[in-house]
């Protein structure tokens, strides 16, 4: 457990390094201002002491004079503090959000199956800002203070060591209560942020959702589902709270107990004349200086709680294993598309009495044919298409293309030879032409309208406010699903890969958008490897192979004419389809 402790710190403290100029300047900025608090004091003892009774004026003003430069070099200190202080704490979590950014492009899908979207966003948003306000307020509060605290230590103990061990006695009971209390903040701060990211999760689900929910008038279920999360958030933050409530309200007891101590004990020494008026009045100023940062250690106590907690949320995805890639992956420059399942067993889960979605599975498509898909849902159809270009890792068995292991290439070797359609078409927030371009980030203008051109959707495109240049809002939510459909056809006009892979591309469309689509994903196929997963039999009449795929795995396989004469279960779903045609 200290080692992991151990482990956290250093970690964290890594995250300096590359600022750690500005850093170092920010800790001398937060000594000397510690410095600068010690001599006020020490200044009133003299002229009370010394200045005063013996009418030095000149030595009073020069003194004087003294303090107002002081302060003055102070104001100057103070506003580097909180300036750049800050901008070293945005840089941290810059980094620490680029980092985790680029760590999530590499985990597993199954990463993002069994986690919310909303939760990942509190992560990278509200965690990381608490991490940010640590790393900049930590190291430098907690610097200026322990200096301020050892240095008003040595000046109380060269005004009198006695009256100042008699008032440092109580602080090992400050201490005992804090590792006492310190514990069970812990666990508060740590459930706060699990609900704190549920409730984003729930908004997140909610705004995304809000055309089905008020088609389906569900705007009230929807609410006692976000008041469920919110209820557990305010529970978890009057938890919270209610430990906050008790430890600054005993601190602030132990405050205003180290103030009477200092007054009954002092005055007691000064009655007795152990001290002078001057050593009095200077004893009692430093311990204001000494209450001070006192007074930031207990503010700051919960902002360390909080971004502890940020910075361990970070560092729990942080370290989630990302894809495994082979250190020897082989990464040919084009793939030809011979494509063969040899005895594929898969499961989404690792579990030994987890449900085999395949189970022994083999199949060759070569190189430029079209092999079709069908049968009823949960067959593991589109789980074959999200084993090709490895978005899961099979149990057992292998899949080669072109005769290599997918497990021994590259992924971006991989993948970037397969091109996928599928039905639910994601759009990126920007222009049409950015999310065309996602198929070759390299390609020109031309080669990118061209792509618009074969997937059809180039003349309205054209028609639209700013052509090309037109935001298609979030989700792709101001254009129809054919329109998204031809989108994504054109991206993979654009990457033009050797292998294609059709997820259910044209089953969300009505009858006209989707015969329009098909004439371009035909012309999509020609010389491709084609994968293709399709519940509408007519769109796939004209492909090499069909495959029939339920539960107990291959069922039937051959042509559309040779199946039909088979009188089998395509048959019956063919003659379904088509029954009141």
């Amino acid at each position: 457990m200290k080692n992991k402790k151990k482990n956290m710190f250093v970690r964290f403290a890594g995250y300096y390094k590359p600022h750690k100029t500005l850093f170092i300047i920010d800790m001398i900025c937060a000594f000397t201002i510690s410095v600068f608090n010690l001599v006020y004091p020490y200044i009133t003892k003299e002229i009370i002491n010394n200045y005063v009774p013996n009418k030095l004026v000149t030595m009073m003003l020069g003194a004087a004079g003294f303090l107002l430069g002081f302060y003055i070099i102070k104001a100057g200190l103070n506003y580097f503090l909180h300036c750049w202080g800050h901008i070293v704490g945005v840089r941290i979590q810059s980094d620490m959000r680029r980092e985790l950014f680029i760590h999530l492009q590499k985990l597993p899908f199954a990463y993002f199956d069994d986690n919310k979207t909303g939760v990942i966003m509190s992560r990278m948003t509200n965690d990381l800002f608490q991490v940010s306000e640590l790393a900049h307020h930590g190291p430098e509060d907690v610097f200026l203070s322990l200096i301020t605290l050892i240095g008003a230590f040595i000046m109380l103990a060269t005004i009198n060591v006695y009256l100042t061990l008699i008032v440092f006695a109580f602080i090992p009971f400050f201490v005992v209560y804090i590792i006492f209390i310190r514990k069970h903040m812990k666990k508060v701060y740590a459930e706060t942020r699990v609900a704190q990211g549920e409730v984003n999760a729930d908004i997140e689900s909610a705004i995304s959702g809000m055309r089905v929910s008020r088609a389906y008038t569900a705007g009230e279920h929807e609410l006692q589902k976000f008041d469920v999360g919110n209820d557990r958030f305010v529970q978890s933050k009057y938890k919270q709270f209610k430990l906050l409530g008790k430890f600054h309200s005993t601190m602030t007891f132990f405050m205003d107990f180290l103030y009477f101590a200092v007054l009954l004990a002092g005055g007691l020494f000064f009655f007795y004349g152990k001290i002078g008026v001057g050593e009095f009045t200077a004893f009692v100023l430093y311990i204001s200086t000494l209450i001070t940062p006192i007074r930031t250690l207990v503010t700051i106590y919960d902002q360390i709680q909080e971004g502890a907690t940020g910075f361990k949320r970070f560092c729990d995805i942080m370290d989630e294993p990302i894809e495994a890639e082979n250190e020897t992956a082989l990464s040919p420059d084009s793939l030809i598309g011979n494509i063969e399942f040899d005895g594929v067993t898969f499961s989404y889960s690792d579990s030994d009495d987890s449900p085999k979605v395949i189970d022994n599975f083999s199949l060759k498509i070569p190189a430029g044919k079209t092999v079709a898909l069908v049968g009823p849902s949960g067959g593991g159809k589109t789980t074959l298409c999200h084993l090709i270009p490895r978005f899961y890792e099979i149990n057992s068995g292998k899949i080669t293309v072109d005769g290599y292991d997918i497990r021994e290439l590259s992924r971006f070797s991989l993948r970037k030879n397969i091109g996928i359609v599928q039905q639910d078409v994601f759009l990126f927030n920007g222009t049409v032409k950015e999310n065309i371009a996602y198929g070759d980030f390299d390609a020109t203008d031309d080669m990118i309208i061209k792509a618009a051109k074969r997937a059809n959707i180039h003349d309205y495109i054209m028609s639209m406010p700013n052509g090309y240049d037109t935001e298609v809002g979030e989700r792709g939510v101001k254009l129809s699903g054919g329109q998204k459909q031809r989108i994504s056809i054109a991206r993979a006009f654009l990457k033009n890969p050797p292998i294609l892979i059709l997820d259910e591309a044209t089953s969300a469309l009505d009858n006209a958008t989707e015969m329009l689509i098909q004439s371009a994903l035909e012309e999509l196929q020609g010389g491709r490897t084609t994968l293709v997963v399709a519940h509408r039999l007519s769109t796939i009449k004209n492909a090499d192979e069909i495959i029939v795929i339920t539960s107990n795995g291959v069922e039937e396989r051959g042509n559309h004419e040779q199946l039909i004469a088979q009188n089998g279960i395509y048959k019956e779903l063919y003659d379904y389809q088509f029954k009141n045609l």
